[in-house]
C-alpha cells in the first residue's frame, strides 16, 4: 500500500531542498549586488582621474596628453 501523504515523504523532500538553495542563492546574489553600489560613484573630474592614472604609471606621457586633449575638446 502507498502512504497517505501523497508522496511528500522522502521522495518529495528534494523539491524543498532545491527551492531552499535557489532562495539562498537569490538572496546572496541580491546582497552582493547591493553592496557593490553604483559603478561610478567618483566625484572626481575626468581630468583629475586622468592625472591620477598618469601619476600611478598606468598611462605613458603620450597617452596622457592625447587623452587630456580629447577631454578638453
Amino acid at each position: 500500500m502507498h502512504g497517505t501523504n501523497g508522496g511528500w515523504d522522502m521522495g518529495g523532500m528534494w523539491i524543498w531542498w532545491v527551492l531552499g538553495l535557489v532562495l539562498f542563492a537569490a538572496v546572496a546574489w541580491a546582497l552582493r549586488r547591493r553592496s557593490r553600489g553604483p559603478m561610478n560613484t567618483s566625484s572626481e573630474s575626468p581630468e583629475a582621474l586622468l592625472k591620477r592614472r598618469y601619476a600611478k604609471g598606468e598611462l605613458d606621457r603620450e597617452t596622457y596628453e592625447r587623452m587630456l586633449r580629447d577631454l578638453k575638446q
